[in-house]
């Protein structure tokens, strides 16, 4: 009888061990999964910061050929006002 009831309390106490088996490890693939989700997002953030500075490069790019344009633009409407002889151009 007595053997008995110690046997079933050594079952009791694997089943328990083994349930805590278990849980742990699915605790620890869990773990895995955010491990290799915060490693994605720290791939996609740093893509992210890569196409943001590309794209200001190509603003200050675009910018700086705009104010050259501005420029030849300006340069030319001097000459012109020089070549009539001081007078403001007809139009803008």
């Amino acid at each position: 009888m007595q053997s008995e009831r110690l046997r079933e309390k050594a079952e009791t106490g694997r089943e328990s061990a083994e349930q805590v088996r278990r849980e742990h490890e699915d605790l620890r693939l869990a773990a895995e999964e955010a491990r290799h989700a915060a490693e994605e997002a720290r791939h996609a953030a740093e893509e992210s910061r890569d196409a943001v500075v590309e794209a200001v490069a190509a603003t200050a790019d675009s910018l700086s050929a705009t104010l050259e344009q501005v420029k030849m633009v300006e340069e030319a409407r001097r000459t012109l006002r020089d070549l009539q002889g001081g007078k403001p151009p007809e139009s803008n």
